[in-house]
């Protein structure tokens, strides 16, 4: 009993641990890959590349992991993904990849602001595949939020055009719009597949164990985008690119690792929220963060916060309110049904102990 008072309050850590991970790199990410276009970037390849680059970072703690269980037990294998699992990790890494260079291209033609409101229909997409694949349950709540979601992205695909940065056709705009709605639903694929993966794997799944399917995924995705970036020739522009930045050559090399750093943080927190609880709940965290990364980048790049961008924001938090809601009731109703449910095992083993 008390192993598993240790092992839920551990869980919980773990979960307040990655949630904080991914909440820095929903809310960092965007933002600097925004500051890479704004200030003279244009690499696309060069960006997704970027999302996850940073994946030798996981060497860190699978390294203090490998040390602690090596104490415990010295035949402790520093890496355990067994083939099954690694082949698995290598199509969700080139799955990542993709969703990356699309994320990628729309963030390049969409403010920010924007860009954001319509990234929070991944979480439409999270529960529609969570449903498909891990037989996700769902309330008429979380029905309403998903609804809402998608209609305050309608809204955005309608009325957006006057939002679109000077120079930039409306073919580009669009295409921006619906790439970015791409890179949603893709994304919205990926969580539960990497969920369905978990429940599949034909080992045990532990912390250590996801940090090493998390270092794999992100090596496939970069490869991925490596050969993107070989076929566009855009190595061979990154000098020119960092001499020509309007921040500097110097910054625009902090730029990069930062962007690489607050990716990798995206992605490992999303994938730890996923072990700790669901990938609906790791969905939701990222779409809840919304009208932080709405707030700053309005601050900081003076981005327009139109009409229909407050109408789109206000029936995403009503959808957000309205799952939380529901996740509330759900819980009380589970805690009502276990004094039952005790109460009837033990009128059973009473009967069953009358002969």
């Amino acid at each position: 009993m008390e192993d598993t008072e240790k092992n839920k309050n551990l869980k919980k850590t773990l979960l307040i641990l990655n949630a904080a991970m991914l909440a820095l790199g929903n809310c960092g990410g965007p933002l600097i890959m925004r500051l890479y276009f704004l200030k003279g970037g244009k690499g696309v390849w060069m960006s997704s590349f970027l999302e996850t680059a940073g994946w030798p970072l996981n060497l860190i703690p699978i390294v203090i992991s490998y040390s602690y269980r090596r104490k415990k037990d010295p035949a402790a294998k520093f890496f355990s993904v067994k083939p099954r699992l690694f082949l698995a990790c290598a199509v969700i890494g080139i799955l990542t990849g993709l969703d990356d260079f699309i994320y990628a291209y729309g963030v390049a033609r969409l403010p920010i602001s924007t860009s954001a409101l319509v990234i929070a229909t991944q979480l439409a997409f999270t529960a529609g595949f969570a449903f498909l694949l891990v037989k996700q349950k769902f309330t008429s709540y979380m029905i309403n939020a998903v609804f809402l979601l998608t209609i305050g992205a309608g809204v955005l695909a309608l009325h957006t055009s006057s939002d679109r940065p000077a120079g930039e056709s409306k073919k580009e705009y669009f295409m921006g719009f619906f790439m970015t709605l791409g890179a949603a639903a893709l994304y919205g694929f990926i969580l539960p597949a990497v969920e369905y993966t978990y429940k599949k794997a034909k080992q045990r799944i532990t912390y250590p164990l996801v940090l090493e399917m998390q270092m794999y995924i992100s090596f496939f995705a970069t490869a991925f985008c490596f050969i993107g970036m070989l076929a566009q020739k855009e190595f061979q522009t990154i000098p020119k690119e960092g001499r020509d930045f309007q921040l500097g050559e110097t910054k625009y090399y902090i730029v990069l690792t930062f962007s690489a750093i607050l990716w990798q943080f995206f992605f490992l927190g999303a994938v730890g929220v996923i072990f700790c609880a669901s990938s609906l709940l790791s969905g939701i965290i990222i779409a809840v963060l919304l009208p932080v990364t709405e707030s700053l980048a309005v601050l900081f790049y003076h981005e327009k916060f139109q009409v229909e961008k407050v109408v789109s924001l206000i029936l995403s938090l009503w959808g957000f309110v309205s799952y939380f809601y529901g996740e509330i009731q759900e819980n009380k109703k589970m805690k009502r049904q276990v004094p039952v449910l005790e109460e009837e095992d033990s009128s059973s083993q009473i009967r069953a102990a009358v002969p």
